[in-house]
């Protein structure tokens, strides 16, 4: 069985100086506690216990390449020795930027950020200062960053305690958010149009935007129902809103387009990031011309000492390059269909409940008797005791998962990597060790 000792060590020495012994909350909740790693290969993490995990973790998402790709951290040091960052524009930002202008429908324009949350923060302040008003639209469940205005109807108690459809009850997922904050957004179950068009009737007088992920990634990888996306898109031009898909996690995993061009609606607004730069910290907002060029103009300001680094960049312009020559795509789909397929034959032959919902690129995998979700509260049926049960089970045989159940496939993953994960599921799901 696998051991954790030294990670145990170095958690408890990371305590004295870390507030948690992490840098940031859900590294909290790996098994059997934060693990500390000290290099990854492909498709392949390894630890300071000298533990191999077969990873479709890919560091939340997004080592769409895999770990270590070596043609990009072979730009990430030929331009690093350039410089670091320079308070100014270099060249190889144009080239990542015409790269994505072509790519992404929306991309008349953008800008560079850091992470997902502050870009999402940008696409607000354009939507409010083209509109002049001041609210928007969101989905329970939906993750689009961790700060105040969007961190409610993260999490709840029960599906009870969410209430009416209508007017549903919104738990903080933090303490000390601003109380204020709450005010900024109308939120309502995903996949349910007509309770949108009928919300937005009511109040476009003070809605700017629409956001949503195309994909219901965060809980449950749920996809939109037909004609839901379209739907938004039809509101949003017949009110004049803001259309905003937060692609943090479709963005080239769905499609080197994106996942606006999977589903063929183009929003105004988008929000790039996961998977734009091999695990570099950068995000992009990327829209309509006519919505950024209040940035454009400096009518709507947007900074950052740290945006557009040197080696973010390269890491970003390699990765794109990659995907672009390479293709993987079809391979995505089919290994994560295969390693889908496989799970619920393991489970059907184990006699356990595990549903499977996604596109094969990334993938939920969860316990639940009831039907497939469609949104969020369908989601809060799932057995969290068995799914962790489950997880430990899988990442002491050497298979990594986020905790959650989503999984992701990488250009790495071999057919071999997802032979091999459908054999540990099995093992894992009739083990009589784990109580069943």
């Amino acid at each position: 069985m696998t051991h954790y000792t030294e990670s145990a060590a170095l958690l408890e020495r990371a305590k004295k100086v870390l507030a948690g012994g992490v840098s940031s909350e859900f590294r909290k909740y790996n098994h059997p506690h934060a693990i500390f790693y000290t290099h990854g290969k492909g498709s392949r993490i390894y630890d300071v216990d000298g533990n191999e995990y077969l990873d479709f973790t890919l560091s939340q998402g997004p080592l769409l390449l895999g770990h270590s790709h070596p043609e990009v951290l072979q730009a990430i040091h030929d331009y690093s020795e350039q410089g670091q960052l320079f308070a100014g524009q270099h060249h190889k930002e144009i080239e990542l930027a015409e790269k994505l202008a072509g790519l992404i429908p929306s991309a008349d324009l953008m800008r560079f950020c850091l992470d997902g949350s502050e870009a999402v923060q940008t696409a607000f302040r354009v939507a409010r200062a083209k509109t002049g008003k001041t609210k928007f639209l969101r989905f329970e469940g939906h993750y689009h960053g961790w700060l105040d205005n969007v961190a409610w109807g993260l999490s709840t108690p029960s599906v009870e305690a969410l209430g009416d459809r209508e007017d549903p009850n919104v738990y903080p997922w933090s303490a000390g958010l601003a109380p204020n904050s709450r005010d900024e957004f109308i939120i309502l179950p995903w996949n349910d149009l007509e309770l949108v068009r009928k919300t937005v009737a009511e109040h476009h007088h003070e809605l700017a935007a629409i956001i949503t992920e195309p994909i219901m990634c965060n809980n449950g990888c749920i996809l939109p129902q037909d004609g839901f996306l379209q739907g938004l898109r039809d509101l949003c031009d017949q009110y004049g809103m803001a259309l905003i898909f937060d692609e943090v996690i479709t963005g080239f995993r769905v499609s080197l387009k994106g996942a606006q061009d999977y589903f063929g609606i183009t929003p105004d607004l988008s929000i790039f990031a996961k998977a734009i730069a091999s695990g570099y910290p950068i995000s992009a907002i990327v829209g309509k011309r006519a919505w950024m060029q209040l940035i454009e103009e400096a009518k709507v300001i947007h900074a950052g000492t740290m945006n557009a680094s040197n080696p973010t960049i390269a890491a970003a312009l390699a990765t794109i390059q990659v995907l672009e020559r390479d293709q993987p795509y079809e391979r995505l789909y089919r290994f994560g269909q295969k390693l889908m397929t496989g799970l619920e034959q393991a489970a059907a032959e184990t006699g356990q409940n595990l549903r499977v919902q996604g596109l094969g690129p990334m993938f939920h995998a969860g316990f639940t008797d009831q039907p497939p979700a469609t949104d969020y509260r369908g989601t809060l049926g799932y057995n969290r005791v068995k799914l962790a049960k489950f997880i430990a089970g899988m990442h002491d045989r050497g298979v990594r998962v986020i905790g959650r159940g989503l999984w992701y496939i990488s250009a790495a993953h071999t057919e071999e990597d997802i032979d091999h994960a459908i054999k540990t599921a099995r093992e894992v799901l009739g083990s009589e060790e784990l109580g069943w």
